[in-house]
């Protein structure tokens, strides 16, 4: 498989799936004054930022400057200056990149339904739940403390953080916030949770429990799980194994004795809270007590949940399944450009939160179009070595995955390149009207036309 050649570089091919009049929509709705650094011009320096890994405003301008002729493809982008780029992060308005990423979300929705259903799925999904499960949980993002007074954390921190919605099935974000990381989590979960609708499920840890907001999704009839707190006053009304189960459990538990991956169930029992939290959440909950391998470990976790309905193995599975959203936030934070910032403003921080999210969602759309089957990080390096190639990005992609013994030759020889920019150089030169160039390393004995 020879790869085709495309009238334009990888990044604009990436870029393309961003409707074509969406940014000058968005500009003008939050009034952006543009002159010859346009609003399209600063997204896709962005995204370069983003999907090259540049560490600093200089690396950004100067490479785009240096392929500024690719970049005139793309939709007639321009490199910016290096206090262009900087003014443009710190003043124009970080709200037009976040509705930029959820109204492209949204058009990929509509547009590719498979990839939201079968673009990728956590592995340690459980498959038997039919119903949306939403994991919610934050993340920080540490900054430095002198430069960013708007986001002094502790004396000599600073952070950001960002409270996150993701769909377990489709590994994508269904809502997000991006704020100081001093608002405590119970706070925001109201707000997070907000777009959850009746019978679908939620999953978050024990940071986020506050039973107003528990007793809330209760009533909106969200089935929810999550970690119990150790300091948590309850009264058992009811125990759903026998005597004899609990004491085998105890026994596997003591001796540890695991079959495969499955959890050991301690306890279930339905329960009510007392003191302050009675007033909370006056309805019985359901309180399980297992045992579970982590990396190979065993760890006594206790679970709370308003469904008891499902096996206690179930409810295990569900909170089990909330490590997805730690996955997500590693790919984000770690493969992405999200450990350097390119400014100190919040308005400039938020704009590389955005675009970074908005790469995740292009890379792994340009992924799922490709058939691409290894990791999110692999995908990221081989994008990154060739984002201005001129080929298919789908067949670079699948010409990766062939096995190395049937890949075929490189599409031209290292050293016949460099021959080309040689025989250029020195045609251009004096050495050109010598006699013996002429006839020792002529076109026609090279073999070039």
């Amino acid at each position: 498989m020879n790869p085709q050649e495309h009238n334009m570089a990888v990044l604009g091919q990436i870029v393309k799936h961003i409707p074509k009049k969406l940014i000058e929509k968005l500009k003008n709705r939050y009034k952006i004054q543009t002159r010859s650094f346009s609003a399209t011009s600063h997204v896709v320096a962005m995204l370069y930022a983003q999907l090259s890994h540049a560490l600093s405003l200089n690396d950004i301008c100067d490479c785009l400057r240096f392929h500024s002729g690719y970049l005139s493809q793309i939709r007639d982008c321009v490199p910016p200056s290096r206090n262009g780029l900087a003014h443009a992060n710190s003043t124009r308005d970080s709200a037009m990149a976040e509705e930029l990423f959820w109204t492209v979300l949204a058009e990929i929705k509509q547009k590719y339904p498979e990839f939201i259903s079968n673009g990728r799925h956590y592995p340690g999904l459980p498959w038997r739940f039919k119903r949306a499960i939403h994991i919610v949980d934050s993340t920080t993002i540490k900054l430095i403390a002198k430069c960013l007074d708007w986001a002094k954390h502790r004396e000599q921190k600073a952070a950001a953080k960002m409270h996150l919605d993701l769909d377990l099935k489709s590994f994508l974000p269904n809502f997000a916030i991006v704020n100081r990381a001093k608002d405590s989590d119970p706070k925001m979960a109201w707000e997070v949770c907000a777009p959850i609708r009746a019978g679908e499920i939620v999953v978050f840890d024990k940071a986020y429990v506050d039973f107003d907001h528990l007793h809330h999704l209760h009533q909106r009839g969200v089935t929810w799980v999550t970690r119990a707190k150790e300091n948590i006053c309850y009264e058992v009304m009811g125990q759903q194994l026998s005597e004899e189960e609990i004491q085998q459990a105890k026994h596997m538990w003591e001796n540890n004795i695991f079959m495969g991956q499955q959890p050991i169930v301690l306890s279930d029992c339905r329960i009510k809270m007392t003191a302050n939290s009675l007033e909370k959440y006056p309805q019985e909950l359901r309180l399980v007590s297992a045992c579970v391998l982590i990396n190979g470990k065993s760890c006594a976790m206790n679970f709370i949940t308003n469904n008891f309905d499902w096996s206690a193995y179930s409810i295990c599975d569900l909170y089990l399944a909330r490590w997805g959203i730690e996955v997500f936030f590693k790919e984000i934070k770690q493969t992405l450009q999200l450990a350097d910032f390119l400014g100190t403003s919040e308005n400039a921080i938020k704009w590389q939160i955005w675009t970074a999210l908005l790469a995740y969602l292009l890379l792994r759309l340009i992924g799922w179009l490709a058939e691409w089957t290894q990791s999110f990080r692999r995908l990221y390096t081989l994008v990154k070595g060739m984002l201005w190639s001129r080929r298919n990005v789908s067949e670079l992609l699948r010409l990766a995955l062939l096995p190395v013994d049937n890949k075929p030759p490189p599409l031209r020889n290292e050293e016949q390149l460099l021959f080309d920019f040689w025989w250029q150089f020195c045609s251009k030169t004096k050495i050109w009207q010598n006699h013996f160039f002429k006839n020792q390393f002529s076109p026609a004995q090279t073999g070039q036309k």
